[in-house]
């Protein structure tokens, strides 16, 4: 796999509008892959588009999505097609127009042919990279998946070969005649924030909420990585 090709190399990805928001910098596409927590996962079922929302993880320059076994949407995957997007919203952009309110944002958009991964190691790899992208430290503190686990959960491996990046930043850009309004105009920074833990009812008193639980609470998603992944070996 050529991971050193530029970003939107393609015309798949070759930003058609506003390019200037385009960046080119693979480690730009790492960065919005690391700080996501949630995809959307486009297939054609029958003839007609499905769009599933699903966790996933990264190792090396392959994307791993997960879900039950009898997902149609990930079983279609394997061998066909696919597109995946993660978007993280930074900000709301008000402007001095409807017309030019917008939002401050990351992106990222991936196409590639989906491999349904049947290997057991691959697999193991693949759930604990999607575990530690949710909840960094939590495959090496609970009960590792079972055979009968395993076998109802379906692993679709995405190459990230072809893929674009497009962020946008600052303040809203009116039209020349709109600054004298006066409307507020600026922006409103979004992040996601974890709360304090709520242990589940049926725990035991005795059991303490680990460290790397703690260490998530009260803070954004954006101050928070992955933890490391095993290399990915398989390309």
């Amino acid at each position: 796999m050529r991971v050193d090709l530029p970003l939107s190399s393609t015309p798949r990805t070759r930003l058609g509008r506003l390019r200037e928001r385009g960046r080119s910098d693979r480690e730009e596409l790492y960065a919005v892959l690391d700080a996501g927590m949630i995809c959307h996962l486009g297939v054609v079922i029958d003839g007609a588009p499905v769009v599933l929302p699903t966790g996933y993880g990264r190792i090396g320059d392959t994307l791993y999505l997960h879900g039950s076994s009898a997902n149609r949407s990930l079983l279609a995957a394997g061998g066909q097609q696919v597109c995946v997007t993660i978007t993280l919203l930074d900000g709301l952009v008000c402007a001095r127009s409807v017309f030019h309110h917008s939002m401050n944002y990351r992106s990222a958009v991936v196409l590639g042919a989906g491999r349904l991964v049947t290997g057991a190691d691959e697999r193991l790899a693949a759930l604990r990279a999607v575990t530690q992208q949710l909840t960094p430290g939590r495959w090496d503190h609970v009960r590792p998946p079972t055979r009968k686990e395993l076998a109802a959960t379906a692993v679709v491996a995405v190459p990230l070969a072809e893929a674009s990046v497009k962020v946008r930043t600052g303040p809203p850009s009116d039209d020349d005649e709109d600054y004298a309004s006066p409307a507020w105009a600026g922006v409103l920074p979004a992040a996601l924030v974890f709360g304090q833990p709520e242990p589940d009812p049926a725990l035991s008193e005795a059991i303490p909420v680990p460290d790397h639980i703690t260490g998530m609470a009260g803070r954004a998603r954006a101050d928070i990585r992955p933890a490391p992944a095993a290399p990915d070996r398989t390309s």
